[in-house]
């Protein structure tokens, strides 16, 4: 996917069992100086089922203390999802 707006692109690679692997561009990504032992993505998404299930999950990751830095919403490409700080700082998505 390629949104004109933003500049944002997005690749999936589906797998059988109905795992996806996004890979995705943005211009305003920084690509800083890596270590050995840094892992190497921003974020992992969770696949809930409903908007509903997004809103309840959400609702109760915030209640636990996690911050919550976006949604529930919709996206620009379509998809509703909130985005949640997980404990080691990556970004966790919880979509439909």
């Amino acid at each position: 996917q390629h949104n004109k707006n933003t500049d944002f692109r997005s690749y999936f690679i589906s797998f059988d069992d109905g795992a996806r692997l996004e890979i995705m561009k943005k211009p305003e990504m920084a690509d800083d100086t890596k270590a050995l032992a840094r892992t190497g993505f921003i974020h992992v998404a969770f696949s809930v089922g409903s908007k509903d299930a997004v809103g309840s999950l959400t609702s109760r990751m915030k209640a636990d203390g996690y911050e919550v830095i976006s949604g529930p919403r919709t996206t620009g490409d379509g998809y509703y999802e909130s985005c949640v700080i997980g404990i080691e700082g990556n970004q966790i998505e919880i979509t439909v």
